[in-house]
């Protein structure tokens, strides 16, 4: 007779508080099963606001989840993937399908008793390296570590005496809904000095990851390498928009810098495509877009037969970091794993196990299944009744002249 029969779902969408580090909002499922079995998930990026999330999470756990057991996971995401007749990566659909999914990755570890990466293989190595973005102090109320070079480096100098080895930072301007666009001399030696002054900072005791937001023409991506490159970035994130991965890869062609992308990519058929095209050599799915674990566990081992490396990416809540952590200890071409600064504060307040970073290394969780429960009571205290959306581009046209 089946088991673990899926039958409540249960959407939260939390407020972050100022400075909202991780985004305006998280939002969080709770799956039940008929035995009483909780799993928790976190769907990332559904460009709507919160009631539509709600009603979009719901239909698909209404149509393709509710009433089958949460063993199926691979036939639940095919149910999902071709709703409509589409079977086209969707970012709102799967979006919806990743939060479920590790939902029920969540409900089987806590069957069995057994952390989630051991039902995915077991743990390639007992910890992983973590980075952070540079964020203001909180005595920087204009945010001057995004556009002041001496203020993010002595940001960087912060998060080198918590054990942090990489730090990620994007200083080439906004980012708008008319990029990619052209650098200009003044954005060029403003990168150039924002780069030199973070790299005479840490030295060699830190890996710099350069981010830009798909900005850039691909002639525009290649110059600004040329400026860093002297610099010896670990990576150059996302140079060009995601959806041409042919013009990133005359981007990866012309500089040593190796190219990551991926944040904004869903299922292992889009990352697929960046493999074939040589558009990037590290991938950065965020699990709560790209599909769910299983999904990401298939781009990992596609990037392997490519000798590319995999850093999950986030920007998110606390759930979403724990399907990341669970992945990457899995997996044999893990590099980093991001997080937000040590996953303290409000991340911290909203699970019931924090998530242990040590010397810049996250430790493995012990727990069955993710390893920590929602706090739900947080959750219920702080629901989001904002206009904006998540993350927001400038919507007007920047003047690439000279700073």
């Amino acid at each position: 007779m089946p088991t673990l029969i899926i039958q409540d779902l249960e959407v939260f969408v939390v407020a972050t508080p100022p400075p909202n580090k991780g985004g305006r909002y998280f939002t969080f499922v709770k799956v039940r099963t008929k035995e009483g079995i909780v799993g928790y998930g976190e769907p990332y990026g559904i460009p709507y606001g919160p009631e539509a999330i709600k009603a979009i999470i719901q239909d698909v756990f209404d149509r393709h989840l509710k009433g089958y057991s949460a063993h199926d996971i691979e036939a639940f995401w095919r149910r999902a993937y071709s709703a409509n007749f589409s079977q086209r990566p969707d970012p709102s659909l799967m979006g919806a399908v990743s939060g479920l999914e590790m939902a029920l990755w969540d409900i089987l570890g806590k069957s069995c008793g057994k952390p989630v990466y051991q039902l995915l293989g077991g743990c390639v190595e007992p910890d992983l390296r973590a980075y952070t973005y540079l964020y203001p102090s909180e005595d920087d109320k204009e945010a001057l570590a995004y556009s002041d070079a001496s203020v993010a480096a002595e940001r960087a100098k912060h998060y080198l005496d918590l054990g942090f080895t990489a730090l990620k930072f994007d200083p080439a301007g906004p980012y708008t809904s008319y990029d990619p666009r052209q650098p200009s001399i003044g954005d060029l030696k403003f990168v150039e000095n924002f780069v030199g002054s973070l790299r005479d900072a840490v030295g060699s005791a830190a890996d710099l990851l350069l981010g830009t937001h798909g900005q850039f023409t691909p002639s525009g991506a290649k110059q600004l390498a040329k400026v860093i490159e002297p610099f010896s970035p670990r990576w150059f994130e996302e140079p060009t928009p995601p959806e041409n991965t042919k013009a990133m890869a005359e981007v990866a062609r012309h500089t040593s810098i190796p190219v990551a992308t991926g944040e904004r990519l869903t299922t292992h058929f889009e990352f697929a495509a960046v493999l074939r095209d040589g558009a990037a050599s590290i991938l950065q799915p965020a699990l709560g877009r790209a599909g769910g674990i299983l999904v990401t566990k298939k781009i990992a081992a596609m990037a392997e037969g490519y000798q590319a490396l995999v850093a999950p990416h986030l920007y998110a809540g606390p759930v979403e970091a724990l399907a990341n952590i669970h992945f990457g200890l899995s997996i044999p071409n893990f590099l980093m794993a991001e997080m937000i600064e040590a996953m303290g504060g409000f991340h911290a307040e909203l699970i019931s196990e924090p998530i242990k970073i040590e010397n810049g290394r996250i430790l493995a969780p012990t727990k069955p299944g993710l390893g920590a429960e929602l706090n739900e009571e947080v959750a219920r205290e702080n629901p989001y009744r904002g206009g904006a959306l998540h993350l927001e581009m400038l919507d007007k046209r920047i003047w690439t002249g000279a700073r």
